[in-house]
């Protein structure tokens, strides 16, 4: 059986991906923070003939990554999805915001790899960082957003080169705002029930899960 680790797995996309993948045959290992919303998902995937393992885990915090890979065995598919998003003009950012903005998205992003790559490895398996269309361009009232992902955009294109030769492969997946939680806590988007589901961009994301260096989700 494939297997396959997800961080931010509780909610959002990363739930959405971890239903995808546990319905094509893959063993998935859910990593996040909230054990409530990680037994939830965990549950559904077990009712629908899955088979999912909870590991708890803080990207932001480099022992709770170590720990938490050590606790997998064998790897063929990571896929680093955590991250939040702070938004407003740049003169109301407080420095505590963006610590906890860059220290998730930019610094969580790079632990996980450096735990995970040495499994991906031995499987000749699979990367994938989503990074969002805010990797590719501005954005009114997210420069720090916007920084970050920009940031995970070179570090994934900067891994690209520095494998290229070994059998492992790194994506980078691009994908505008969904109707998710990851709004729940912020007034940027007035209305999220207009955005595209995580459900479709994760049908996307699996159906072109073959090693390619980008995946674009259409809005």
């Amino acid at each position: 059986m494939p297997t396959i680790a997800i961080t931010g797995a509780g909610s959002g996309l990363g739930e959405a991906l971890s239903y995808q993948y546990a319905k094509h045959g893959y063993k998935v290992y859910l990593l996040g923070r909230n054990d409530n919303k990680l037994q939830l998902v965990k549950n559904n995937i077990r009712k629908n003939g899955g088979q999912s393992e909870i590991i708890l885990c803080d990207v932001s915090e480099p022992a709770s990554v170590s720990i938490a890979f050590q606790q997998i065995d064998q790897l063929d598919v990571f896929i680093n999805n955590a991250g939040i998003g702070i938004f407003g003009p740049i003169e109301n950012y407080r420095t505590e915001e963006m610590e906890v903005l860059l220290d998730t998205n930019v610094k969580g992003t790079i632990l996980a790899v450096q735990s995970a790559l040495p499994i991906i490895q031995e499987n000749n398996g699979r990367i994938l960082n989503i990074i969002s269309t805010a990797g590719l361009r501005g954005k009114v009232n997210e420069s720090i957003y916007c920084a970050s992902k920009f940031a995970v955009r070179g570090f994934t294109e900067s891994l690209q080169k520095e494998l290229e030769n070994q059998p492992v492969t790194i994506t980078a997946v691009y994908m505008g705002g969904m109707n998710t939680p990851f709004w729940n806590q912020s007034t940027h988007v007035a209305d999220p029930t207009k955005l595209k589901g995580p459900e479709l961009v994760a049908e996307q994301i699996f159906q072109e899960d073959d090693g390619r260096k980008e995946i674009f989700v259409d809005k």
